[in-house]
């Protein structure tokens, strides 16, 4: 089954912010699974890396000040990720859903879920949403959270085929 694990990114997915590439990979997944005529989301309220939203508008705030993320977060007194995934567990065995094609780039992500007995069979890139406000977080994921992506894979921000106002 197609499927993608989201934690919920306020500023993203719904203000549209252009600081980050959730909104986009949220739109991605969604016009995916549409395609796929069938597919599962995962919406974990589990905003910013799971350090809530208050935090995470501090976290901004340190970033505007020069600190990537991760950097961000740290200074905050939080890990570079505090999500958890094992919330999913129970909600695939409701649906009756054993092997999972799993849109993500987040190798953390599919570690956890193989870890909480998730079959996961595939991992499929999600690279959409590069613009020049982002660059530099996609660019932290990569070098210090491990994402599996490159900038030169990505989808251009202006390629995407949702609106989006910065």
């Amino acid at each position: 089954m197609l499927g993608r694990v989201h934690s919920e990114c306020l500023t993203g997915d719904a203000l549209f912010s252009m600081r980050c590439d959730c909104g986009y990979q949220l739109q991605e997944a969604l016009k995916r699974i549409a395609e796929e005529g069938r597919g599962v989301l995962f919406y974990l309220r589990q905003e910013g890396r799971g350090i809530g939203l208050l935090n995470k508008i501090r976290a901004y705030h340190l970033q505007d000040e020069g600190a990537d993320t991760v950097e961000a977060n740290e200074r905050l007194g939080f890990g570079a990720d505090m999500r958890r995934y094992d919330l999913c567990v129970p909600m695939l065995d409701h649906l009756g859903i054993t092997a999972l094609k799993l849109m993500t780039n987040n190798p953390r992500k599919v570690d956890a879920l193989t870890r909480d007995g998730v079959n996961v069979v595939e991992r499929l890139p999600i690279t959409t949403g590069l613009n020049p406000h982002n660059e530099h977080y996609l660019t932290t994921k990569a070098g210090k959270l491990g994402h599996m992506m490159a900038l030169e894979d990505f989808k251009h921000a202006s390629d995407v085929d949702i609106e989006r106002k910065g």
